[in-house]
């Protein structure tokens, strides 16, 4: 999960954190985080295989914000790395 300039969220999943946030802050990885550059990686969670990362990303896409801070909070306490 990202924290863009303006302070929103933006939720994705890959196979290789690294090299996408770096297209992120390259300002070629979405339109989205393009016009809110710069952003901040805030949250990795490595899964087990391409299908549960989706699935994963869909749980947290449906949350509203209040729950997608909460996850945050309660994920501060662990290092932000690349799985």
């Amino acid at each position: 999960m990202l924290r863009c300039r303006d302070g929103s969220l933006y939720t994705g999943w890959s196979t290789d954190v690294e090299r996408r946030f770096a297209s992120h802050r390259a300002g070629s990885a979405s339109k989205y985080t393009a016009s809110r550059l710069p952003v901040e990686l805030v949250y990795v969670a490595p899964m087990a295989d391409a299908a549960a990362a989706r699935r994963e990303e869909a749980r947290i896409k449906s949350l509203d914000r209040a729950a997608k801070m909460a996850l945050l909070a309660r994920s501060s306490n662990r290092p932000v790395a690349a799985a």
